[in-house]
């Protein structure tokens, strides 16, 4: 195996391990959930059952993402085009998370950490992907 393709599995490793810790936010109590967004500087954490079934369904999305990248880490020559596909994608959508976060007035901190972040990871993974030796990275 040469060196890119290695270093390319543990950073997709890296990055859905990470993603997998959304899976914490599923089984959180609401309380649970209520102390961590008054920790992050937001305000009272609404009442409603829709509230709940969001942060769990985004977070059950996320944990999704992450088994996916972990699956695609197994054999990155064979699934480069999907990883490719998935780091474009990872460009945009923190674009377009980034724009969500100004519109809706999140924190400064977390307008500069969620889109611009998870643009980083579809970088450093195309990035990566093109130090994979020619036969092993089909245009």
């Amino acid at each position: 195996m040469h060196k890119a393709e290695s270093q390319l599995k543990r950073v997709l490793r890296i990055l859905g391990v990470i993603d997998l810790l959304a899976l914490i936010a599923v089984f959180m109590s609401r309380a649970q959930m209520a102390s961590l967004h008054d920790w992050s500087g937001l305000e009272s954490f609404p009442e409603g059952t829709v509230v709940g079934y969001l942060a769990r369904s985004a977070s059950l999305m996320y944990a999704l993402h992450g088994a996916l990248i972990l699956y695609l880490s197994t054999d990155v020559v064979r699934y480069a085009a999907v990883i490719r596909f998935l780091g474009f994608a990872a460009l945009v959508h923190g674009a377009a998370v980034f724009a969500i976060d100004m519109i809706e007035a999140m924190p400064m901190w977390w307008r500069w950490v969620e889109g611009p972040c998870f643009a980083t990871t579809g970088l450093i993974v195309l990035l990566m992907q093109r130090r994979l030796p020619r036969e092993a990275n089909p245009a």
